[in-house]
């Protein structure tokens, strides 16, 4: 009986001696975050693992790192994930799971925000472009069962995926956003309510909720939510007690949390690019840890918008955002070490031990120089060939992108013009255009109209007319997602003339990637076949809307930056990837970033194959080319942080 008294005692023993299960909380009672039960507070760098590749993802979770951050905050895509309703997609980009794992790698404990919106200047807010396909849904309401059932379902598939990785189950994710600054957008708390449920359903209560609104009873009066966790979020300049102050109104105790700290800003097409004083950021970092704050840095990174990914603002006016999301972020586009990387890694070393390596260093660039037209190409070349059997969509009215499950990127509307029309000028009139059209009557290029500028246009009569609609991007901020359908939304008045019987055709193509004329081995055999077919025909006189075929050979991989300044507008293919946009004329971004891991070198004996669409304006025969380069043109720069020249978002 005494050995097994004995036995026991020691069972007991041995069990109060393991290890506790890992927590994490917030302690109201003295204000502060509690990491396994010991105070604690996160300093964190933004970056979205969707705006870099998945090659990249290591090296720069290794620099926030090495600036002595100890947490990663990013967004999640939905649009990204679900790209069509019940198709989800969580491999390769989309790899949430390994990006979560290698902040961990990191020593980075991770801050996530699945939304159901994101904002951040993304496509739609993040939003799948299909929600816009079901008549009367209403977003980011409670209202709309509809939609609610439609964000649960995304919810259980995102949160039971990441559930493992929570802090609690031994994985680094400290704390979930609910929702995003919804105090900007609407005020049904029975909406974050609704969320929360959804959260705590899925994760159960093992994660700190919370909430993110600008630092104003404006915002906190519609986006704090009883028990969920109320911070803010403001940009540097100031006293930023004052910015706090709303917090701690609506969020009587607990931590002080600013959750979006802006170490530079967006920019839109047309604008100067966005900077912010590096001496202004470290000030107002250094006064927020000085009071014993957590702060996120958005961005730390800023990365792409590769693809049609870009958001927009405005409401009656559209703001496009540009492909390159620099942000004049601490780390550049790239990855590299800014000099405000540096400064604020000093100041966050009086508050946090760095790691024994924090040095971290620039990515080698190179500059492969001019690449001459491999081919031009006829835009309607490239049509025919992309749809050998004809349009994929006939309709007697023209039809919404959406109403032909188009995501993103060109519609091409076609039809026949009235013979019985007299005059040799003709007024084209779209009320309802989203965004922007390229206008031609019998394949001969008559100009643009741009939703912001102009509605009506004078063209030459004809026997066919033809309108490229770009989708600049849809909103991504306030009010203006309401009104998110693209393409031509109203009828089409041409001389005073109603038409009617359109086909539409998709651009750059179909969901088939084997199918689209982007992809290398389409493209170089399309190139091939027009030279071959039209041998009379002279390709100087070849004029935008157009294709271009570029082929060159490297011998090594390393970053570099697609230089198009005799170009227009469009967009650039590199080896079957969308690069992004370019928009020269209007600016401010000159460069499309070119991570090294896109290109292939002679040893795979092969070549690099870029291809580009130009609508607007072909470069002169001996001017069709390309320069790669080894630095950005991101566009002359205005600053903000001055008390005469302060955003909306400065304290």
């Amino acid at each position: 009986m005494i050995l097994r008294a004995l036995l026991l005692l020691t069972c007991c023993v041995f069990l109060d001696a393991s290890p506790k299960r890992r927590s994490f909380s917030i302690d109201y009672e003295h204000d502060t975050f509690l990491k396994d039960g010991e105070p604690f507070r996160y300093v964190s760098g933004g970056m979205h693992y969707f705006r870099v590749l998945p090659d990249q993802w290591d090296d720069r979770l290794s620099k926030l790192r090495k600036a002595g951050l100890n947490a990663v905050q990013t967004y999640v895509a939905w649009n990204m994930h679900e790209p069509e309703p019940g198709r989800y997609e969580f491999s390769g980009g989309n790899d949430l799971v390994r990006f979560i794992e290698l902040a961990q790698k990191n020593d980075l404990l991770v801050i996530l925000r699945p939304g159901p919106y994101i904002c951040a200047e993304w496509e739609f807010g993040g939003l799948p472009y299909w929600l816009l396909k079901k008549k009367d849904l209403q977003i980011r309401t409670s209202a709309d069962e509809k939609y609610m059932s439609i964000v649960d379902g995304w919810m259980k598939k995102l949160l039971t995926t990441i559930k493992p990785l929570l802090y609690a189950n031994g994985g680094p994710i400290i704390s979930v956003q609910v929702e995003n600054e919804y105090g900007s957008y609407g005020c049904d708390h029975k909406y974050i309510e609704l969320l929360r449920a959804m959260f705590i359903k899925y994760l159960v209560d093992d994660v700190v909720l919370f909430t993110t609104d600008g630092a104003g009873d404006g915002y906190l009066k519609c986006g704090a939510v009883e028990d969920i966790y109320t911070t803010v979020d403001f940009g540097a300049g100031g006293n930023p007690n004052n910015s706090f102050a709303y917090q701690r109104k609506w969020q009587k105790k607990g931590p002080l949390v600013n959750s979006e700290f802006y170490t530079g800003w967006l920019d839109h097409w047309g604008e100067a690019h966005s900077r912010v004083s590096a001496s202004v950021v470290a000030d107002t970092l250094d006064k927020m840890l000085a009071v014993g704050a957590s702060v996120n840095m958005y961005m730390f990174e800023g990365g792409t918008n590769f693809g049609f990914m870009n958001g927009a603002n405005g409401l009656y006016k559209i703001q496009p955002q540009p492909t390159s999301y620099d942000y004049d972020a601490p780390l550049t586009e790239a990855g590299d070490p800014t000099p405000k990387y540096f400064i604020l890694q000093k100041v966050i070393s009086k508050y946090l031990p760095l790691p024994s390596e924090h040095d971290p260093k620039p990515a080698p660039k190179a500059a492969y120089g001019k690449v001459m037209s491999h081919a031009s190409i006829p835009f309607h070349y490239a049509i025919n060939e992309l749809y050998p059997s004809g349009a994929p969509f006939k309709s007697s009215k023209p039809q919404s992108f959406e109403q032909m499950n188009v995501s993103y990127g060109y519609v091409l509307y076609r039809t026949d013009i009235p013979a019985s029309l007299k005059g040799d000028k003709v007024l084209l009139t779209l009320k309802k255009l989203r965004d922007r059209a390229t206008i031609l009557v019998d394949k001969v290029w008559q100009g643009t109209l741009d939703r912001n500028i102009n509605t009506s246009i004078s063209v030459a009569n004809g026997k066919q007319l033809e309108i490229i609609v770009d989708n600049q991007g849809r909103v991504n901020y306030g009010g203006g997602m309401r009104d998110s359908l693209k393409g031509i939304l109203c009828d089409v008045n041409f001389g005073g003339r109603i038409l009617t019987e359109w086909e539409m055709f998709p651009f750059p193509g179909v969901k088939d990637d084997n199918k689209s004329i982007f992809s290398p081995e389409k493209a170089l055999l399309i190139a091939q076949k027009y030279q071959q077919r039209s041998p009379a025909s002279d390709p100087h006189l070849v004029t935008a809307p157009m294709v271009t075929v570029y082929w060159f050979t490297t011998d090594e991989r390393k970053d570099t930056y697609l230089k198009l300044e005799n170009w227009a507008k469009g967009f650039a293919v590199l080896n079957g990837f969308n690069l992004g946009r370019y928009w020269t004329t209007a600016g401010p971004q000159k460069t499309l970033y070119v991570p090294a891991s896109l290109l292939v070198t002679t040893d795979e004996n092969q070549g690099n194959v870029l291809v580009t669409f130009e609508s607007d304006r072909a470069a002169k025969y001996d001017d069709r080319f390309v320069e790669f380069v080894d630095e950005p043109d991101l566009g002359s720069a205005r600053f903000w942080g001055e008390k005469k020249n302060k955003p909306w978002f400065w304290n």
